[in-house]
Parts: structure tokens; sequence; C-alpha cells
């Protein structure tokens, strides 16, 4: 696996209406599947991205380890007088690409990164490589390309069927839906490609000497890279590798 989840369990009445208010995507969407979505601040950045998914009457939220406290405890924070229950689970996610096992579902970001599912064994590894595929579609990671700094317009959400511009208010929406509607982007992920060993995930990217960017994860000779649109018109340089926008 190239990441370590934590699968939560949300219970309770309340729980479809409590999600549609606060997160990116439209809960409707549950009786069809996995759903992608992340959850911002007031401001319009970035905390999480998950994977929701239904159980029954329960809906199971599958997070990035390394967020899933802060996660739990936002979410706890927004909860009130609501009948939301939020728990833990010891349940692993399961992810491949080849034939899917009974039970799994379509990841909904893109039909490369293949299926999820979610049983009570230890998680395991078909031997795909997922920076590979994130890189050649230009997906970000928890972690990664996105970081508390992140607009989730930027990081591509919109192609990878993670906000519903037509679900109705949330969290952050006021924010997303002006850089939506009312602006264009300036900055964002792209794909690039690396013409030299490829530096740490977080270095610089530079044009003319000037900070045009940074390049995270890097695979076969191609990388994702924030980038200032600007800027990134031509040669440019992280470390010692050379950058050009594909």
């Amino acid at each position: 696996m190239t990441d370590t989840r934590r699968i939560l369990r949300l219970t309770g009445a309340d729980v479809m209406t409590f999600l549609q208010g606060l997160i990116t995507n439209d809960v409707k969407k549950l009786d069809r599947g996995l759903v992608y979505a992340a959850l911002l601040t007031p401001q319009g950045k970035y905390i999480a991205d998950f994977f929701l998914v239904r159980d029954g009457e329960d809906v199971l939220l599958d997070v990035a380890e390394p967020l899933a406290d802060a996660l739990a405890q936002r979410l706890g924070m927004y909860k009130l007088r609501a009948d939301v229950t939020i728990e833990p689970t010891a349940l692993h996610v399961q992810r491949g690409t080849g034939p899917a096992p009974q039970g799994a579902l379509p990841d909904p970001r893109h039909p490369d990164m293949g299926w999820r599912a979610y049983t009570p064994a230890p998680e395991t590894d078909d031997g795909t490589d997922w920076d590979a595929i994130r890189v050649r579609h230009c997906i970000p990671e928890s972690g990664i390309e996105l970081t508390p700094d992140t607009y989730i317009l930027e990081a591509g959400f919109e192609r990878l069927g993670g906000v519903d511009f037509r679900k109705g208010c949330y969290v952050g929406q006021e924010v997303t839906a002006r850089m939506k509607h009312k602006t264009e982007l300036r900055k964002g992920l792209r794909r690039v490609s690396v013409d030299d060993t490829a530096p740490p995930p977080g270095t610089e990217i530079t044009a003319d000497g000037k900070p045009a960017g940074t390049l995270y994860t890097c695979a076969g000779g191609e990388g994702i890279a924030h980038l200032r649109f600007d800027r990134a018109t031509g040669a440019m340089r992280a470390g010692d590798a050379v950058i050009r926008l594909l």
C-alpha cells in the first residue's frame, strides 16, 4: 500500500444531513457507490480528503491515517446536537487494479485507480505502482500534493469528481464557488516532465531564477507539480532536474 488508511463509522439518524452540510460532494451519490470528497475550512482551504461508502444505514469514512484524528475532532466539533456518532472500526482498505473481489467498488477519481474494498483482513498490496498512475493522471495524494494550503480546485477536484457545484451549501463553499465562477485559476497542479534524477517531493521549481512552483510526486520521468501558470511557459528547474509542462 502507498499509504495507511483509517476507517471511521458514522451512525445515527442525522448522518446524511450532517455530512451534506459539511463536505464538498453530494451524499446522495452514495446510492451509486463510493463518493470522493473533502472537508474544508470556512476560508475554503483543505483539511482532509476521504472516501465515503454506505454500510447498511451507516456511512464508512476512509481517510489517510495521519489526518484521521484531526478530521474526527473537526467532525465532532460540528456535530452539536445532531444524532451522529463517529467511531473507529477494525476494517482495512483493500486496493487493486486487477479483477475486483466481491463487494469492491470502483475508485471514483479515475478508472485507472482500480477498486477499493473494506474488510477485516489486513491491508494487502497487489503490486500496483500507484504513484505512476497518480502522476499519469495528475491525481493528488493526502499529505503530499494536498496540504493545508491547498485550494481544492487548484488540485483538480472538479476533474476528479470530488466537488459538486449543485448540492448547496457546505463549509468553504462560498470561496470554492467564487473560484469556479468568478476567477481564472492562476496556479494549480499539472503534470510535468522531469529530465534528470527526480529531487525529493517539496523541491522548489524556478523559472529564470524566479519561484514558479513546487515539485511533488515523480515517477517514470514525469511528476506532479504545483505551478504558477504565468511562469510555467518554458524550461524550469527543480534541483538539478529540468522541468517542463506537459
